[in-house]
């Protein structure tokens, strides 16, 4: 690992996962944060790095190669701006920004800037999606038809967003990546309970070109926690259980045929896949300091996160519009 140097802004509640990884791949610079307790308890922890209160500091001396901003969603577009104005390179934790407006601005003015803009949708460096994105390239599952994602557990509930802008985004990264194309048509419906007008437990259906389905059904009112990808081909199917131990993939050598106009089930083996054990938060840093030099990112760049954007606010305006 190269000895570039990074910053988190923002080093609460999921930021703090980034600067210990950071500090692992010997790339933790700094950190800026306004608690001025944490800064103190960081500061501690981490003696040999630099510790700021405002993100300007940072910038005008122009200490770091690169950026991870993990503050709230609402302030992402303002910190994310000054930073890639500042010619710095930038991953920036999910949603990207809370309008397609913002989005837009912020991919355009990373291009204009030759600025990597790199959103932080974590499952795409889990070895068992990209173990799957394979299967699907080497045609082990045949045509794909339909992808759905349960993503359901009691709590954590928010008070400032709803549960499909909270929880979401994970499958809808995946969805684009496993695809590779832009939604048709989108159809979300949701059921509020606890606070009025934010949904508590949505389903999402999503129509893609050459007649692929899917659907994510998202709920932080669940009796137990479950985190299930199923993904159907014509001639077999997947399954990753990302809440269960050991995080099984399995393939399903399961289809029908039609003889004589007459659906027949093929019920084959069922396979457990073996995908290499890494952290996908260690490889997503990984990868995002690999092209802190400037080569364009493949995966999880602001394109896709303007289309994961695009997704959000589209389902999220349907779920207002429905009460």
């Amino acid at each position: 690992m190269s000895q570039k140097k990074v910053c988190v802004v923002g080093a609460g509640y999921w930021g703090k996962n980034h600067v210990r990884t950071l500090d692992e791949l010997g790339c933790l610079g700094g950190i800026v944060d306004a608690d001025k307790n944490l800064l103190k308890k960081f500061r501690n922890d981490y003696p040999y790095i630099l510790i700021h209160d405002n993100l300007e500091e940072t910038l005008s001396k122009n200490f770091y190669d690169g950026y991870v901003v993990a503050t709230p969603a609402e302030t992402h577009f303002d910190i994310a701006k000054k930073i890639i104005n500042n010619s710095k390179h930038i991953l920036i934790e999910k949603p990207l920004t809370l309008s397609i407006e913002h989005a837009t601005y912020l991919v355009d003015l990373a291009n204009k800037n030759n600025i990597n803009l790199m959103v932080g949708h974590l499952m795409l460096f889990h070895p068992a999606i990209k173990k799957i994105k394979k299967m699907i390239k080497d045609e082990m599952i045949g045509d794909l038809q339909y992808i759905y994602s349960n993503r359901l557990n009691l709590g954590k509930v928010r008070t400032e967003e709803n549960v499909f802008w909270s929880l979401a985004p994970h499958d809808i990264s995946i969805f684009d990546y496993l695809i590779g194309s832009s939604p048709k048509k989108i159809i979300s419906n949701g059921s509020t309970f606890l606070q009025k007008g934010i949904p508590d437990s949505t389903l999402t259906q999503i129509k893609y070109k050459n007649n692929i389905d899917g659907h994510i059904f998202v709920s932080w009112l669940h009796p137990f926690k479950e985190q299930r990808l199923v993904v159907i081909g014509s001639n077999a199917m997947i399954t990753f259980e990302d809440s269960k131990d050991g995080k099984p993939l399995k393939l399903y050598t399961k289809k029908f045929d039609f003889e004589n106009g007459i659906p027949e089930k093929i019920d084959g083996p069922i396979t457990l896949i073996e995908y290499e054990n890494k952290m996908p938060l260690a490889e997503e840093l990984s990868y995002f300091i690999n092209h802190l030099d400037g080569k364009k990112l493949d995966i999880a760049n602001g394109k896709h996160a303007l289309e994961v954007t695009k997704i959000l606010v589209n389902a999220g305006n349907q779920l207002i519009e429905n009460g």
